[in-house]
């Protein structure tokens, strides 16, 4: 396949071209990136959706500027260098770690069986990699912030918050299974 039948996949939506193109084979490049622009860290995935949702802006209009001159991979590390500048510009692909302290949820009831969920709700957080997710876990679904205010809090777009929203809970639901076979494997 050559680079123009790539662009109109991706035009297109091609589930399989996007994951080869984007997770696979552009990983080395978009990592290089990644590590000279950001002096902290930021999630790849996090970065490609940011990225893919820029060039798909308005019917893709950044995709079809490519008109075959270089090499996609060349054309690409322009867009993708000129891109991570802007946004660490703007600060949005920040690394999320407010140091808040853990969510004491005022309206719930203040027994033992609310502090020791509270705990296990920390303890499951503590373990995920992401502070970003962290945090929208925090802000969101423990503290009922809506969308719109944690999409502007953190400098993305409400439609990209959901995206977030929904890898967070991926990777919380990650650690909890990990949890429960741990903890089933101590207890027999």
């Amino acid at each position: 396949m050559n680079d123009n039948e790539l662009i109109d996949r991706l035009i297109k939506g091609d589930d399989t071209a996007n994951r080869q193109f984007f997770m696979e084979n552009c990983r080395p490049l978009f990592t290089t990136i990644i590590h000279r622009v950001f002096p902290y860290h930021v999630d790849y995935e996090e970065f490609v959706n940011e990225f893919y949702i820029y060039l798909m802006e308005n019917d893709a209009d950044r995709l079809r500027q490519f008109q075959g001159r270089s090499t996609i991979y060349q054309w690409l590390k322009t867009v993708a260098l000129r891109f991570a500048l802007l946004l660490r510009k703007r600060g949005v692909m920040v690394d999320v770690n407010t140091g808040a302290s853990p969510c004491v949820v005022n309206h719930l009831p203040q027994d033992d069986s609310w502090r020791h969920a509270r705990m296990d709700v920390e303890s499951l957080l503590r373990r995920m990699k992401n502070e970003r997710h962290v945090y929208v876990i925090r802000r969101h679904i423990i503290e009922g912030v809506d969308e719109p205010t944690l999409a502007a809090e953190m400098g993305v777009e409400v439609s990209n918050l959901y995206n977030i929203k929904k890898r967070a809970i991926a990777a919380l639901t990650k650690v909890a299974l990990k949890d429960i076979k741990q903890y089933g494997r101590t207890r027999n």
